[in-house]
């Protein structure tokens, strides 16, 4: 454990600025929770760039701020300390430093809990660590179904308070009319075969699905690195399977492709009928509020707590096995009952002031 000096930090006034040192700040989830006119007050740190460079788009990771020894030299410029994710670049016992850290200098700890379970980890032990810590230490937990809070409070006897998911695509995308296509297209994209995905096993259910409908075709995606030798995700066997699967098929194509800008993403998505999430395990979906926003439809697993976020059409799945015949009827359904619903965007700029607000009131109310 870091041994860091006791010096509490000022609290704000009932009328003053809060500042938050967010884990992280850079990320759409986190841009999204301020008010869309700027007339919250909460303002939160700007990430701080990696010493050594490794950053993802947004630079947000690996967090800085998730640190025990930057606590100490930086709490006097913050007055919470709020994480979202990032910390599974953190040992449980590093974030058991950085808890004690913030214990320490008198600053309260918010957990949102986006991942009750990591959809990069095959295994579920080590999160369960870390989410631990930070859960079990927190002076306020939130989550954003109650499914996950029911969970939560089931696995550490946590009270989570539930503030949705805000809108993940800009104001000015969300206002433009959905492209004209013919016929009926399902969207699956594999990105880097990620650990929570059966992309084979959803894939070849849904092509015979898509054969069977009038004008439908399903469209594959993939990131070329799957078919890079020495790339982190390079897996031959799968993409090789996935090209088979596009050549047996004459509804199926694969579109092999780099990582999608915003706004390549937007328009993919915006493409499509309906998305089909292959997640065998998973929590949440930022994917799925995407689609939501752009007026696609999304096929979504059981297992986690998608359809507690958004109306879906839900297959079973989990990590016990795939129902075809459920995956089956629901690519019908989607066809059936198309075009989806659109979220209005006066509706989502009235959550996400909804959630500006609540989330000063609990920075506040931990503060008191």
């Amino acid at each position: 454990m870091s041994v860091v000096e006791a010096i509490p930090a000022g609290r704000p006034g009932a009328h003053e600025q809060i500042r938050v040192a967010s884990v992280p700040a850079g990320h759409v989830y986190v841009r999204h929770l301020s008010d869309p006119d700027g007339d919250d007050r909460v303002v939160r740190l700007p990430d701080i760039p990696p010493a050594d460079g490794r950053i993802v788009p947004g630079g947000w990771w690996p967090p800085a701020m998730l640190d025990a020894a930057w606590i100490c030299a930086n709490h006097h410029t913050f007055d919470v300390f709020h994480v979202h994710f990032g910390f599974d670049a953190k040992t449980p016992q590093e974030l058991t430093d950085v808890v004690h850290a913030l214990a320490a200098v008198d600053v309260p700890l918010i957990v949102t809990v986006h991942d009750l379970r990591n959809p990069h980890h095959p295994e579920p032990e080590l999160h369960d660590a870390q989410l631990g810590v930070l859960v079990e230490h927190a002076a306020a937990v939130l989550t954003l179904t109650p499914g996950a809070a029911d969970e939560i409070a089931r696995r550490w006897d946590r009270h989570a308070t539930v503030l949705a998911h805000p809108h993940v695509v800009d104001w000015e995308t969300m206002a433009r009319p959905r492209p004209v296509h013919e016929g009926f297209v399902v969207g699956l994209h594999a990105k880097s075969l990620r650990a929570n995905m059966d992309v084979l096993g959803v894939a070849r259910v849904a092509a015979h699905a898509v054969g069977a409908l009038p004008g439908a075709r399903l469209q594959l995606n993939v990131h070329r690195e799957v078919f890079e030798p020495g790339n982190h995700f390079y897996d031959p066997e799968t993409g090789t399977a996935l090209r088979a699967l596009a050549a047996e098929h004459a509804a199926v194509e694969l579109h092999e492709h780099d990582f999608f800008s915003d706004d390549e993403l937007w328009n993919y998505l915006a493409s499509l009928d309906v998305s089909v999430l292959p997640y065998r395990f998973g929590t949440h979906s930022g994917w799925l509020e995407a689609c939501v926003d752009l007026g696609t439809a999304v096929i979504a697993p059981t297992c986690g707590f998608y359809a507690d976020q958004q109306p879906i059409h839900s297959y079973a799945h989990d990590e016990h096995g795939l129902d075809e015949t459920s995956l089956t009827s629901a690519i019908r359904a989607a066809h059936r009952h198309r075009p989806a619903l659109r979220t209005a965007i006066t509706e989502r700029r009235e959550q996400r002031r909804a959630l500006s607000a609540a989330h000063e009131a609990v920075y506040r109310r931990v503060l008191r």
